[in-house]
């Protein structure tokens, strides 16, 4: 009995030795892995979620998805009534033909007006020579006229000849003033018809403006029209849904949200002592919660621009006199590596994350 009592210490200080052996290679292997990499749980999956709003205002025709339901890529999710919308861009097409035509009628009556114009003034210059020959008949006719009587004067010339002589004088005297009546009111009429001549130049700069104005009325409609149906900018998940079929609904008002679960990154935050070792590029392993016994694997992708407590509604003010230090946390994107055969990722999961620094 006294024998076997030696050798159970034996085993019981062989088991303890081995077991101290493997505590010390545990704490040397969980030391040199500290060494190695950097890890948080502090991080989850994230992806592009879109929030699809009304581009007008309108009631909604026809709801082309269900809750949750996957789409592709241009599919068309709603649709909007467009029969207001069809009759305002009618409406507004047939403004703008006639605005054109507009812009043709008052072209001719300019075209019309012009040309009148230019022939009163072509009329005015006619009698302005008119009225220099009239006024050079007239003034001879005084001169012979008063030769005429300087003769009669002295019995050179005969009763009869002094009186033709004054008559020729009479006739080229009206015929003088004549021409400058006509002269003066063929200028009237050429100012009048100049004025009437730009006025209607005038009206034609008018109505193209109502053209370009009509036409960019027009623009908005079709862009309205274009609106009136809601289109899936990425494939995704469509869900939260916020609308039913025939509801109104006014511009900028929420219909419902895409999520692109496809391309899908992570979103870490690690401690600010953390980061000294964590750089761009270095390979990382991601595990799922939901899906632990997978592991995903990516790269360091690019920092966050300050810490997460710079974002907050109310950040931190650390010149008051009650500051307590608290290590701060810093975002950094972790871009996956493609994967196959992980289960289905959805943006939010809480993930495991390990970067291999040294």
């Amino acid at each position: 009995m006294e024998e076997n009592v030696p050798k159970k210490n034996n085993k019981k200080l062989v088991i303890g030795g081995l077991l101290a052996i493997l505590l010390v290679i545990f704490t040397i292997n969980s030391y040199i892995s500290g060494l190695a990499y950097e890890t948080t749980d502090n991080a989850q999956l994230d992806g592009d979620l879109l929030p699809v709003k009304a581009g007008i205002t309108g009631y909604i025709a026809e709801i082309r998805f269900k809750d949750n339901q996957e789409v592709k890529t241009g599919d068309t999710l709603i649709v909007f009534n467009t029969t207001e919308l069809n009759a305002e861009a009618s409406q507004i097409r047939a403004e703008l033909e006639n605005a054109r035509l507009n812009v043709d009628v008052s072209g001719n009556i300019a075209e019309a007006s012009i040309q009148s114009a230019n022939a009163a003034v072509f009329e005015s210059t006619s009698n302005e020579q008119g009225i220099q020959s009239a006024k050079a008949t007239y003034d001879k006719s005084v001169q012979d006229f008063n030769r005429a009587r300087q003769l009669l004067g002295i019995k050179a010339i005969t009763q009869n000849g002094y009186e033709q002589a004054q008559t020729q004088m009479d006739v080229a005297k009206a015929a003088y003033f004549k021409a400058k009546a006509m002269q003066l009111s063929s200028s009237s009429s050429s100012s009048g018809l100049k004025t009437r001549a730009m006025a209607e130049r005038k009206q034609v700069s008018v109505a193209r403006n109502v053209i370009l104005r009509k036409q960019a009325e027009l623009a908005a409609a079709l862009e309205r029209l274009r609106h009136a149906c809601i289109i899936a900018p990425f494939g995704g998940i469509v869900t939260k849904r916020n609308v039913q079929t025939g509801q109104f609904v006014i511009a900028g008002q929420s219909l419902c949200a895409i999520i692109n679960h496809k391309d899908l990154w992570v979103t870490a935050n690690f401690k600010e002592t953390q980061m000294g070792k964590i750089r761009t590029g270095q390979k990382v392993q991601v595990t799922v919660d939901a899906y632990e016994e997978k592991m995903l694997t990516g790269t360091i992708d690019s920092y966050g621009g300050a810490t997460g407590s710079r974002f907050a509604l109310i950040p931190p003010d650390n010149a008051t006199g009650n500051f307590i230090k608290i290590a701060q946390r810093f975002p950094v994107k972790i871009k996956l590596d493609p994967q196959t055969g992980n289960g289905q990722l959805y943006p939010g999961l809480s993930v495991l994350v390990k970067v291999k620094v040294n």
